[in-house]
């Protein structure tokens, strides 16, 4: 696993537009931390998981993914001793009440709308990492 220090950010995203506004929102904010992509759930649990396995600062994820949904990522990050602490923000376009009531049973530590407009966005997206790379004290890793 690779040290907490980096402070990587893993975006869990298969919109290319809101993957591209998303880096472009949290550039603009001046945090310059690495952001790592998985486009689908199945990369995302590679790049968790996987033989070159990488430790988050943040994970920022939407729900509705292909090959793996969000929730089942949720699922599998908060039952594995070397995942279930790391910050986990739902940033979805789903306002479907059954989404956000699963993932909060899920354990995720935030579930955040993405808004339409990109300034809105990217106001967000500039809140979300103030808080969760400057403000937030991670867990320390087991």
């Amino acid at each position: 696993m690779m040290n907490a220090a980096s402070k990587i950010i893993l975006l869990v995203e298969d919109d290319p537009d809101h993957e591209f506004l998303t880096i472009r929102a949290l550039k603009k904010s001046n945090i310059v931390n690495e952001v790592r992509v998985a486009r689908d759930g199945e990369e995302a649990l590679e790049l968790l998981f996987g033989e070159s396995a990488i430790l988050p600062q943040v994970i920022l994820l939407d729900l509705k993914l292909p090959k793996v949904d969000g929730l089942e990522i949720l699922r599998r990050i908060r039952e594995h001793e070397a995942t279930r602490l790391l910050p986990v923000v739902v940033l979805t376009s789903s306002d479907e009440e059954s989404d956000v009531i699963r993932s909060y049973e899920l354990g995720t530590n935030s579930y955040i709308r993405k808004p339409v407009n990109f300034t809105d966005f990217a106001e967000a997206t500039r809140q979300l990492g103030m808080y969760w790379l400057v403000l937030n004290q991670c867990a320390p890793q087991i």
